[in-house]
Order: structure tokens, then C-alpha cells, then sequence
């Protein structure tokens, strides 16, 4: 059985981790799968949205441990498992994390490479990898602190704390808490409530969203105003201003 299965719900993509006996930890072949879902996605002119998911019980548990108990230092950094975060971390179309349950280590950095994050009511987040002697290496550190400051964030990271989806929702990290059997539904929901917007537009308002966690506020304005600028010369900008006066829904086609 493949690791990560993939479906397509109209214009949204679902990508599902799907290893229970191993709590849903990140082994090379989850990666793999991962990547080769945002592949699809990505390829697929159809799809709008992707949303990751691990089903209503259990998002993911971390990093397989018995894979990094083997892993060097040279052998980290050449791995393939390396490519594959930064896949994720290219994934251009909007991305939803749909998470329930245990959702730390890796399984938490990994919903910080979305743009969106939809947790069940049994949500669990956090970065203990400090308890094994580590500190989290796919993003953990960084973006945690870019979410909730780094303070907060000290707590998670030094601390090994884990937060429940209330909380992880009032720092400002979870846009919706919802029923564990109701997250898929919700994610899948709320990424095609994004995938209804033109594609093009979001896409670049996604790369604005991302640059400004890494230039400062004067090349981040000048940024944000070239890609405004770019979808001033398409047929959505016409379309959504064309619908918008005349009281009805647009059409959006992408160009």
C-alpha cells in the first residue's frame, strides 16, 4: 500500500498520509509521496488547491526516529529527504493542512509549508524533538517564531511544550478548530473556498505572502506592486471587476 494516497475533489487536490502503524511518521517514502502528490497538483491545470491530510484521527507523529537514528551528518545533507522539504516549500498553488490528533516534529513543519491550517478538536502541536537531543530542521524554529514570536515559540522549540488546536488557534498559527470527523470536510472546504478565486491571483498573492517572511517592508511593497501589476494585464482582472458591477459571480480562467 502506497504511503500517501491521492485523490482530486473537483478542483481540489487531497493529498492523505496513510501509514497507522507508524503514526503517520515521515519516512523517506511518506516524502517521496508528498512530493510526488504537490507534482501532480502542481502539473494538473485543473486542480486549484491542495489540501494534506492524515484523516480525522491522526495528522503525523514527527520524523521517523529509527531512519534519523542512522543518519550522519553528510548523509542528511545529501539525502533526498532534504529535496523533498524544499519541494514543499515550492509548492506554488494554495496549500491546506487538514490535522487532527498528533501533529509534532516534522508533521507540524510540515503544516507550516502550507498557507492554511484547519484543525480538529483532538489536534496536538508542537517541536519536542529537544526531548531527543535535536532541535527541529525543517522549518520548526523559524516559522514558529515568524508565527508567534520568539518567545512563544521558546517554549515549543527549548521547551519541548505541545499546545492543543485552541491555542495553536489563538497564537495566531490554526485559522479554524473544527470536529476531528468534520477536518478533512472543513480543510477540503476552505481550500475551495480559495480555489474559487482566480488562480493566477492567488498564486502571486501567495509568493507576496512568502517574501514577506524573508525581505524587509520596502523591497516587499515594491514586490507586492510588480505582481500587482502583472495581473492588471490579465482577463481575470477584467472578469472579477466585470462581475463585481454587475452583481454576479465570476468566471475565473486563469489568464
Amino acid at each position: 500500500m502506497e504511503p500517501v494516497s491521492y485523490t482530486v475533489s473537483g478542483v481540489v487536490a487531497v493529498a492523505t498520509i496513510d501509514r497507522p502503524e507508524a503514526r503517520n511518521a515521515l519516512s523517506t517514502d511518506v516524502l517521496h509521496g508528498l512530493a510526488a502528490a504537490m507534482d501532480k497538483a502542481e502539473a494538473d491545470p485543473q486542480v486549484r488547491a491542495l489540501v494534506l491530510t492524515g484523516g480525522p484521527r491522526l495528522f503525523a507523529s514527527g520524523a521517523d526516529i529509527r531512519e534519523l537514528r542512522r543518519t550522519s551528518p553528510a548523509d542528511y545533507l545529501l539525502s533526498e529527504r532534504l529535496e523533498c522539504w524544499n519541494r514543499f516549500a515550492r509548492f506554488g498553488k494554495p496549500a491546506v493542512a487538514a490535522v487532527a490528533g498528533y501533529v509534532l516534529g516534522g508533521g507540524c513543519e510540515l503544516a507550516l509549508t502550507c498557507d492554511l491550517i484547519v484543525a480538529a478538536d483532538s489536534a496536538v502541536l508542537g517541536q519536542p524533538e529537544i526531548n531527543l537531543g535535536i532541535i527541529p530542521g525543517a522549518g520548526g524554529t523559524q516559522r514558529w517564531a515568524r508565527v508567534a514570536g520568539r518567545f512563544r515559540a521558546a517554549e515549543l522549540v527549548l521547551g519541548g511544550g505541545l499546545v492543543d488546536a485552541w491555542t495553536a488557534q489563538r497564537m495566531g498559527l490554526v485559522n479554524q478548530v473544527v470536529p476531528a470527523e468534520r477536518v478533512v470536510e472543513a480543510g477540503i472546504a476552505l481550500a475551495g473556498s480559495v480555489a474559487a478565486r482566480s488562480p493566477i491571483a492567488t498564486r502571486l498573492g501567495k509568493q507576496a505572502l512568502r517574501a514577506s517572511e524573508e525581505i524587509g517592508l520596502t523591497a516587499g511593497l515594491a514586490h507586492e506592486r510588480s505582481l500587482l501589476l502583472t495581473l492588471l494585464s490579465t482577463d481575470d482582472h477584467i472578469e472579477g471587476i466585470d462581475a463585481f458591477l454587475e452583481k454576479r459571480p465570476a468566471h475565473f480562467t486563469g489568464r
